[in-house]
């Protein structure tokens, strides 16, 4: 059994509940999300095993899951990218969000997300009870993609790869006017 972080609308904890109850409910919870780019800019995604209780066999971001009591959400997307991903990088909290998606099974996901950028170029080890296969992709590619197989991709992911676009793009154009 594993809990999640309960909070409200400013990420300030309320409480716990074990995490299937929660997504049962569609209950407000805490989470991450990572994103991990090499130095060609292009997005290691991975695809969830098809094993998993909800997603499974959905392309998604490089990594997400839910952080522990006591645990912040950068320590947690480190410890979920060495878990599911067999690598440790440095990440970058860039910003946070909340979003509700209707999943399979009558689950909800309703998180307050953290978004975390790190970099990496090698090869990942994967833990084939988390994820059944990788990629790294360039974001055109990705995007174009995404129109056109939309039910490749989780429903976290069409949400959130949206708003790292937005960020990028935005960080790109302002190092090119400095």
């Amino acid at each position: 059994m594993e809990n999640v972080i309960l909070v409200n609308e400013l990420d300030e904890p309320i409480g716990e509940m074990e995490k299937m109850e929660a997504h049962e409910k569609g209950v407000l919870h805490r989470a991450f999300s990572v994103f991990v780019f090499n130095k060609k800019d292009e997005l290691l995604l991975q695809k969830r095993a098809s094993s998993k209780y909800h997603s499974g066999g959905l392309w998604s971001n490089s990594c997400c899951s839910h952080p522990r009591t006591g645990e912040s959400v950068v320590e947690a997307g480190k410890r979920r990218l060495l878990e599911e991903m067999g690598f440790s990088v440095p990440l970058e909290a860039v910003f946070s969000f909340i979003y509700k998606a209707e999943l399979d099974n009558s689950l909800t996901e309703h998180e307050l997300d953290h978004v975390l950028i790190g970099r990496f170029d090698d090869l990942p080890e994967i833990n084939l009870d988390e994820v059944e296969d990788w990629k790294y992709i360039g974001l055109d590619t990705l995007t174009s993609d995404m129109k056109s197989h939309p039910e490749s991709y989780t429903e976290w992911f069409k949400i959130i790869f949206e708003r790292v676009r937005n960020v990028l793009d935005e960080s790109i154009s302002n190092n090119s006017n400095s």
